[in-house]
């Protein structure tokens, strides 16, 4: 129990000398409020997905992420991730300090949670919490087997919002990704059913990426849709491509792709939405797209690919 109370005490005493926050530790009115209803057109806070750089530790990846011009970094706090799960007390403010000592902000994690009954799920979220961490991008669901897709789209939507009021109570946000395939919330349509009952404190993490793969012609109206529930936003791009007699969508770098980029940061610019936004890399880069500890090229050659991709993003948004 000491050691327990010990390790309270030090983690918020952590927050605190941080400046986590400006003005310090804010109550969970005061975090929906400076997360959501403030835009930043003039310049967009970018994060890079920690995914990419896994063969680094956590001095190293600060580091490269701060010296390629990001603002943060989207650290993975998963199983393989940065940040074991099973190790979050240890591990979590040892890596969220490396990356505020850079001069990142550390506001945003890739986690495996999605079950307000698991004890190491709600750790997780209580030591994010304690040091700092506003939002997470959470775990998918499936289908249920034996059951109609209205049937599972009911059970989950509880389990969300379940999950809300507990976020609430860390003030922390949860966030789910609508990924393109065959898990629950690929559709924008479905994952606005799935989020209806939840309070503020879970939306939706959009990925225009997988919404163009999911929606074609029809991404701009699930947008709409979808828009009051974002609380992050996800850049990558790709194209469509016909392997072995099939057509699959390839990731490509920023720019390269079929996502209309610029009529998509119009948008999202008229929103006026201030939330955290995460590059993700998925192209190839020898195996860092996967998040490799060990990977078949040069170091630096995915340096310069972060380099690169967030000086396109940058402008992009800037001409938009």
């Amino acid at each position: 129990m000491k050691n327990e109370q010990e390790s309270k005490i030090t983690r918020r005493s952590f927050v605190r000398q941080s400046g986590i926050l400006a003005g310090g530790l804010v109550t969970a009115p005061e975090l929906l409020s400076r997360s959501i209803h403030y835009h930043q057109n003039e310049h967009l806070k970018i994060h890079l997905f920690s995914k990419h750089v896994q063969f680094l530790d956590y001095k190293e990846m600060a580091e490269v992420i701060k010296e390629a011009g990001f603002d943060g970094v989207d650290l993975t706090v998963r199983s393989g991730g940065h940040v074991e799960p099973g190790r979050v007390a240890q591990d979590l403010p040892r890596a969220v300090m490396a990356i505020r000592d850079a001069g990142l902000e550390s506001v945003i994690m890739t986690t495996n949670v999605n079950d307000t009954k698991n004890s190491t799920d709600r750790k997780v979220l209580e030591v994010a919490s304690d040091v700092g961490i506003t939002h997470y991008r959470m775990e998918y669901y499936r289908y249920l087997e034996g059951k109609s897709i209205p049937e599972s789209i009911s059970h989950y939507r509880k389990i969300l919002a379940e999950l809300s009021e507990i976020n609430a109570k860390l003030g922390i946000i949860g966030n789910y990704q609508n990924h393109a395939g065959t898990r629950m919330g690929s559709s924008i349509w479905e994952l606005y059913d799935m989020l209806r009952d939840c309070n503020d404190f879970l939306g939706a993490q959009y990925d225009i990426r997988h919404a163009t793969v999911e929606g074609g012609l029809n991404w701009s109206r699930g947008l709409d849709l979808i828009q009051p529930r974002i609380r992050s936003f996800v850049i990558k791009d790709f194209v469509w491509k016909k392997t072995d007699d099939k057509w699959r969508p390839e990731n490509v770098p920023f720019g390269d792709g079929m996502v209309e980029w610029d009529a998509y940061f119009k948008q999202m610019k008229a929103f006026e939405l201030n939330v955290p936004v995460s590059l993700h890399m998925e192209y190839s880069l020898g195996g860092a797209e996967h998040g490799r500890r060990e990977i078949t090229v040069p170091h630096t050659e995915v340096f310069e690919a972060m380099k690169k991709d967030l000086e396109l993003v940058r402008m992009v948004w800037k001409n938009s």
